[in-house]
């Protein structure tokens, strides 16, 4: 992928990787829970021909700190301080699955900082039957006690986050993985619908969809990026 580095954010430490132009509009990767940097590696090399991407580890994932306190909302507080410690102010997002939540989040409470928002294979957020994860054997490459806390939070998520979903001003697309996919469409399908003017595409592979069909993913991508800057230059 790109260059590694770690930076201090309010005294945790968040490690990220940057590819790209140094002077191209700037692409923020959020990935999914128990996932890091490197999971983007596959569509990177892609996203990073007309964009600076910053992929990121979130807070107890990967090669970030693992403070030991945890919620979607720590972490949404922690991208923010990320975009403010790298004058970063305005910026495209794609978040999958949990970080795509943590996406959404940011999009709702900062709409000005998030010009266009990419939801991969992400359901809208409504209660649903708790499990208990079971824990792999072994080392982790992320902190289970973030597991945890934040399958917690996903299985009762806070009733604002929902309603909260039509005040997100950033052009929007929703990506679903189709039949195969553990996440309930109709729900990725109701979310999309409650963002204003979201756009929905199925690339039907499953939950994992930028791994699964890489090319796929980063056609949908640049397509939908293209046509949203050129709608909003001047004379379109």
């Amino acid at each position: 992928m790109g260059d590694q580095h770690v930076i201090d954010v309010d005294g945790v430490r968040l490690a990220y990787e940057v590819s790209g132009p140094p002077d191209a509009p700037p692409l923020v990767l959020l990935p999914a829970l128990g996932e890091n940097a490197t999971d983007w590696e596959r569509v990177v090399s892609v996203l990073s021909r007309s964009r600076r991407t910053y992929a990121l580890d979130l807070r107890g994932h990967g090669r970030s700190d693992w403070p030991g306190e945890y919620s979607l909302e720590l972490m949404r507080a922690d991208v923010l301080r990320f975009l403010d410690a790298l004058g970063l102010d305005r910026v495209d997002l794609i978040g999958h699955s949990m970080g795509g939540m943590v996406a959404y989040l940011l999009a709702q409470d900062h709409p000005r900082r998030v010009s266009r928002l990419v939801l991969e294979d992400i359901a809208v957020p409504r209660p649903r039957e708790p499990t208990t994860p079971t824990r792999p054997d072994g080392d982790l490459a992320f902190d289970w006690e973030m597991v945890v806390a934040v399958r917690r939070q996903i299985d009762r998520p806070d009733p604002r986050w929902l309603e909260r979903l039509g005040d997100i001003t950033a052009k929007t697309l929703v990506v679903a993985g189709g039949a195969g996919s553990h996440v309930p469409q109709d729900g990725v399908a109701e979310l999309a619908r409650r963002i204003p003017d979201a756009r929905l595409v199925t690339i039907p592979v499953g939950h994992l969809i930028h791994s699964a069909a890489p090319e796929e993913f980063t056609e949908a991508v640049a397509t939908f990026l293209l046509a949203e800057e050129t709608e909003g230059a001047p004379g379109a």
